[in-house]
């Protein structure tokens, strides 16, 4: 028979072992219950805004359509709009890009909102503000505006004037209007850098006539500011503008012919209806607005105009459409709501008027948080994603509920008879009549106010 071994264990050691094992197990049963439950859900991402740097000719209209602007009078406003921006920059000496930036915000502001609410000129030297500092140019809002005052009254003012403290206060209000519309979209295209390249390209230093050289990079340098106050550059890529102004630039110098073909022969990467399209413009342009422009007033109107009857039958020959890209199926008229990153309304007031000196918004219709968004894929995608966790989904249940049946009154329900007296029946007045119940006249409580001697005054 084996000898029994008997093993002691204190009491206190055992209990704190014990004691030990059971939280170690209730943290990991803790941990396991945390790993398995559900993340919780957070808000709403908020509204995604997704700025589009291009913007076909027929989204253009329909969005000069929304806002309800007049085409002649958005014309006059357009040009005269660019016009002060490039009056203001050579005056403050900034460079051609900080143009470039400006006009290309001025555009696509004014194609989302109307006429009557903003000012053009309060408008134009607002985009002027933010693309000084986009640009690294920075300047001061009361230098814009100082500038902007001299050129129209011919005087001499400083910026520390206080005539353009109130103006200044709406320029910076405006501007992070102007930012809202643009989406934080800063990318803005550079013609005149890639222009001049071609130009040399076209005319080598070693070329036989330099004052043709000269003359041809002039008229295509003045052409490529003119062509800022069309919508083309919001229209078309860099390269598409560049071979449009070449391209006219020859046929208003009739020559350079045989070099302009050099050029295009090499590898593009532009449609040709595009080139097409943008030619049009800026003909149309010297065509309807030679006095308003740098290179219509160099030149004929007649010879503007025989360019153009050009241009618009090598369109037909070649099967092109006027506007490149432009659906047919869809309706022209149909006025929709245009996409503003903000509110869907904007400040009625300006600098100009009484009291203009800030910019007034109307509340949001979603108060959701708006985000600009550069990366449409990603956005989408995290669209998708979060619907899934705010997707509202609902059952339908059919239930049988027994209501008693209330017994119908003794009396018939009706007005009282004439030839009783109310004296008479105050035992009996309320006649099926709830929840109010009748006092005799001349109590505190009774409703009919104005009483003398049971009857009405």
């Amino acid at each position: 028979m084996a000898p029994q071994t008997k093993s002691s264990t204190p009491a206190g050691n055992g209990a704190t072992a014990t004691t030990r094992a059971s939280t170690d197990a209730k943290k990991d049963s803790e941990k396991g219950q945390k790993k398995e439950e559900p993340l919780p859900i957070g808000p709403q991402s908020g509204l995604s805004f997704i700025p589009t740097q291009f913007i076909h000719e027929q989204r253009v209209r329909q969005m000069l359509l929304n806002v309800g602007c007049n085409e002649t009078q958005e014309d006059q406003l357009r040009i005269k709009g660019v016009q002060l921006i490039d009056n203001v920059r050579q005056s403050l000496q900034l460079p051609v890009k900080t143009f470039d930036t400006a006009a290309t915000y001025y555009h696509k502001f004014r194609i989302r909102f109307p006429s009557e609410e903003y000012n053009y000129e309060d408008v134009a030297l607002a985009t002027l503000f933010v693309a000084c500092k986009v640009e690294d140019t920075i300047k001061k809002s009361k230098e814009i505006l100082c500038a902007a005052h001299n050129l129209r009254h011919h005087e001499t003012k400083t910026p520390d004037d206080k005539h353009f403290e109130g103006p200044s206060k709406f320029t910076i209000g405006l501007e992070r209007h102007i930012l809202e519309t643009i989406g934080f979209d800063f990318r803005v295209q550079y013609p005149q850098k890639y222009l001049i390249k071609q130009v040399r390209r076209m005319f080598p230093r070693d070329s036989a006539d330099p004052s043709e050289a000269q003359r041809f990079l002039h008229v295509a340098y003045d052409m490529s500011i003119d062509l800022y106050k069309t919508f083309a550059p919001i229209k078309q890529s860099t390269e598409t503008l560049v071979m449009a102004v070449l391209e006219v630039t020859a046929l208003f110098l009739d020559t350079a012919q045989d070099k302009l073909k050099a050029v295009k022969s090499r590898r593009s990467r532009t449609e040709r209806g595009c080139v097409l399209e943008t030619m049009l413009d800026l003909m149309d342009l010297y065509t309807q607005f030679p006095k308003s422009t740098k290179v219509g007033v160099q030149f004929d109107i007649k010879k503007a105009m025989d360019i153009k009857i050009g241009l618009n039958k090598l369109v037909a020959d070649d099967d092109h459409k006027r506007h490149f890209g432009w659906c047919e199926r869809c309706p022209k008229d149909a006025p929709e709501p245009p996409p503003t990153p903000g509110s869907a309304t904007s400040p009625a007031t300006n600098s100009s008027l009484p009291g203009g000196n800030s910019v007034k918004r109307t509340a949001k219709s979603n108060e959701r948080t708006l985000r600009f968004v550069f990366n449409s894929e990603l956005a989408h995608q995290e669209r998708d994603l979060v619907s899934a966790y705010f997707k509202e989904e609902y059952e339908e249940y059919e239930m049988e509920i027994d209501e008693p049946i209330r017994d119908s009154p003794t009396e018939p329900r009706g007005p009282r008879s004439s030839g009783h007296s109310h004296r008479n029946n105050h035992h009996n007045d309320s006649h099926g009549w709830g929840p109010y119940p009748r006092s005799r006249p001349g109590h505190h409580g009774d409703r009919h106010k104005g009483r003398k001697g049971g009857g009405y005054y």
